[in-house]
């Protein structure tokens, strides 16, 4: 079937009854993909509170007229929603077509039935989410994905229905089988279905053409001289496949595949193309900070972008299914995935969670997400639950997983099926103890007295990779307790990301780690907060809505931590400072395993000359020495020796503060800091200057503010106004500040740490877009973006 974007021309209300059926001005245009939450108010008293990012929810109601030209009488005619949170209702012409619960699983709609052509038509679709604590994290309302209208003949190709498998793998001659789904086929028909794989010059590598008498039809191609796709040459072919009768091409389809081998063991771990690979992932949430849960496909390969600079080279989409559009960057760009599908099955996690839906619904969520990625070779694992409850000693939880797993194989054997374990807190919560879910607990010596393992052994049986959470601990021992068994890090704290990679590292059955998170999100507020009295934060205050944490804030801004995992993975070799401001010297530090310390990049601290500051330093070199305002200020054991971090104690006084990391007594490399003066400019940078006119691009600007040498005050926090002119709009505004209380679609906000990002999406009109930022006493400043007609 062919697919054409349907995100344009919508309209959009939350009001309900009379209010939205009958006045028109209730009705506002919006562009899809559309968050309606992160466009509310956050308040302290939201049923959701800090865990929904203090979003309240609601119900959101969309609707799109469009013309059914006569033709498609007798044709199959179809929406797909990638993505609708939750509990979506479609009708059209006032006849209900869908519900579909399940907020992160894709979903068809056939229109036939109920279209009127050659006349107008009119589609509704209802998001609610009113239920309170539906999520442990920020959800999003409403049709946060692209919407694709499908059509094609009486005879077509299923959508999600070709499955393209690479069961012999060699650059000289790969072997590709391809199964086809195809609808209303008779015998009698006399079609053939031609397959054609083109490379990524668009030129024909292999082609094959089947009489098409079965429903499901099987063929296999050789392809010579394949490019393998892999993490450093993500290479991509396309197949296409055509549906012809009496030579003419009544229905076609197009699959992007990479040609690449997967294999797992404990001896040798995760094997791509025959080579091992220690996964260094990440997890993620699906919302993207200011945009909130709206998924533009420029938003999800950005984030893709920004996690390969930072040398990750996996992630896991955490805990459900991600958009197409994020698979589609880990293919292009070389990233290997864990798809998942639920965060909870019978038991729940929160009040209004999947728990309601699972026995009905887990099937057929789980089918579409498989059918749907099963196609995409960054996918290497179908994780089937997240920290489940029925996990631990529980004859229902060993049933279901070897139910699902089981199911995910009759889709797909050629990936490996895991689950994400927890630790067992609710023994800690049990006896008093909830505290010691916070650290490496040793492994029982006695394997009858090891609980954990005993507990969960019934549950893993059925796993290709048992998923541990939080349990490096357990890496060594589980080596020669379970002999057989693959482990993934699948959840692995921040603070604690040295410990966990060398166990990674150390341990063969290991294949990867996955820190919880890469990257900062809305919602599940407060993991990031930091106490001065030496005890972890208890409760999160309002305003404080992101976690506070991960490698990059919620703007995509780098974050401390991610310098010292940059050191630890060899993405750079020279000494980083982060230091603590002077005011808090020697104050115990409280905070979670998932934060970090609060400390920051910069050698700015008015008013507190003269004072004690502590300045950590990140070096992987065998010393390292400090020097301020050019005086050595010590030289110390850095690397291993330390885990890459060394601690200096010095007095503040403006000026330059350098570390120089050494290695065989040599200079190895050196990094500095050094006080800027007062803001002066603002200064702006985009992603790209160039976009598509096509009312969906988008361009990431981040606007600095600078002193009068052009150095980042990262201290600087103005309240600065942005407008845009011309061919784009402004979408969402944002600083990464987890207390701030300022809406993300206003068009002004105050900086955080000297910065501000700004997202604007084009128009369906080609031409010039210009941004401008305004802040009191800074001259004006603007850059100029391009967009440029589509094709």
């Amino acid at each position: 079937m062919q697919k054409q974007c349907f995100n344009l021309g919508w309209e959009h209300t939350d009001k309900t009854g009379f209010a939205a059926l009958f006045n028109p001005h209730a009705w506002q245009p919006v562009v899809l993909p559309h968050d309606a939450m992160i466009h509310q108010a956050r308040t302290a008293d939201s049923p959701n509170g800090s865990s929904g990012g203090w979003f309240t929810g609601g119900v959101a109601h969309y609707r799109k007229k469009f013309h059914a030209p006569a033709e498609w009488q007798g044709q199959a005619v179809q929406l797909e929603f990638e993505g609708v949170y939750m509990n979506a209702e479609v009708s059209v012409n006032g006849q209900p077509a869908a519900f579909h619960p399940y907020g992160y699983t894709s979903f068809l709609v056939n229109l036939a039935p109920y279209l009127q052509y050659g006349a107008e038509n009119v589609v509704n679709v209802v998001a609610n989410n009113t239920a309170p604590m539906n999520s442990r994290w920020y959800s999003g309302t409403g049709i946060y994905r692209p919407v694709w209208l499908r059509t094609g003949g009486r005879i077509h190709i299923q959508p999600w229905g070709v499955f393209v498998t690479t069961p012999v793998v060699d650059p000289e001659n790969s072997v590709v089988q391809i199964s086809t789904e195809i609808a209303n086929l008779t015998s009698l028909d006399g079609a053939v279905l031609r397959s054609t794989i083109l490379d990524a010059d668009g030129n024909p590598a292999a082609a094959i053409e089947t009489p098409a008498r079965l429903p499901s039809l099987q063929q296999t191609l050789l392809v010579k001289d394949a490019s393998l796709w892999s993490i450093e040459s993500p290479y991509l072919y396309t197949l296409v496949s055509e549906i012809r009768i009496g030579g003419e091409v009544v229905d076609s389809a197009r699959t992007t595949f990479g040609i690449r081998s997967i294999t797992v063991d404990p001896r040798h771990g995760l094997r791509l193309n025959g080579i091992p690979v220690k996964m260094k992932g990440g997890c993620i949430h699906h919302d993207h900070g200011p945009l909130g849960a709206a998924s533009y496909p420029r938003a999800e390969e950005r984030k893709i972008e920004l996690l390969k600079s930072a040398g990750y080279n996996a992630l896991r989409s955490a805990h459900n299914p991600p958009a197409p559009a994020l698979l589609d960057a880990c293919d292009r760009l070389g990233l290997l995935v864990i798809d998942e599908t639920f965060d909870a099955w019978f038991s729940p996690k929160v009040t209004n969670d999947y728990h309601l839906y699972f026995r009905d619904w887990w099937q057929r969520d789980t089918e579409a997400m498989v059918k749907r990625d099963r196609n995409h070779p960054s996918v290497v694992l179908w994780s089937i639950g997240n920290e489940i409850f029925e996990a631990f000693d529980n004859p229902l939880g060993a049933e279901w997983s070897q139910r699902q797993a089981d199911f995910i194989r009759s889709l797909d054997s050629t990936r490996f099926v895991t689950a994400g374990l927890m630790i067992n807190f609710i023994e800690d919560i049990a006896a008093g103890n909830q505290g010691e879910s916070f650290k490496l607990k040793p492994v029982p010596a006695d394997p009858a007295k090891d609980n954990w393992g005993n507990q969960t052994r019934d549950f893993i049986t059925p796993l290709d990779v048992a998923g541990y959470n939080y349990m490096a601990q357990r890496y060594s021992v589980d080596r020669e307790r379970f002999p057989g068994r693959v482990i993934a890090g699948t959840e692995t704290w921040g603070h604690m990301m040295y410990t966990f990679w060398q166990e990674t590292m150390n341990n063969p059955q290991v294949i990867g780690d996955f820190v919880w998170t890469a990257m900062d999100y809305i919602g599940e507020a407060g993991g990031g907060q930091v106490s001065f009295d030496g005890k972890p934060p208890h409760g999160v205050p309002f305003p404080y809505h992101t976690s506070g944490i991960g490698d990059f804030n919620i703007c995509g801004f780098k974050r401390v931590q991610s310098y010292y995992r940059d050191l630890l993975w060899g993405v750079r070799t020279a000494p980083f400072i982060a230091v603590l401001d002077p005011q808090h010297h020697g104050k115990p530090l409280g905070f979670s395993p998932w934060a970090w310390e609060p400390v920051l990049d910069t050698w700015n601290f008015p008013g507190q000359e003269g004072k004690l500051a502590q300045v950590d330093v990140y070096c992987a070199d065998e010393e390292v020495e400090l020097i301020v305002n050019g005086v050595p200020a010590g030289r110390k054991p850095a690397g291993a020796a330390c885990q890459n971090k060394v601690s200096f104690d010095v007095v503040y006084q403006p000026g330059v503060i350098e570390a120089v990391g050494y290695r065989n007594g040599a200079e190895n490399g050196r990094f500095s800091l050094e006080t800027t003066g007062a803001p002066a400019a603002l200064a702006l940078s985009a992603d790209r200057t160039n976009i598509t006119a096509d009312g969906g691009d988008l361009a990431f600007v981040t606007i600095e503010v600078h002193d009068a040498a052009g150095r980042r005050v990262k201290m600087a926090e103005p309240s600065i106004h942005i407008t845009v002119s011309g061919a784009g709009e402004l979408v969402a505004l944002g600083s990464g500040n987890p207390l701030s209380d300022e809406s993300y679609t206003g068009s002004q906000h105050r900086a955080f740490q000297g910065r501000l990002l700004a997202v604007i999406r084009s128009t369906p009109e080609a031409g010039p877009i210009t941004i401008t930022a305004q802040a009191e006493g800074l001259p004006l400043a603007q850059i100029q973006l391009q967009a440029q007609p589509v094709g």
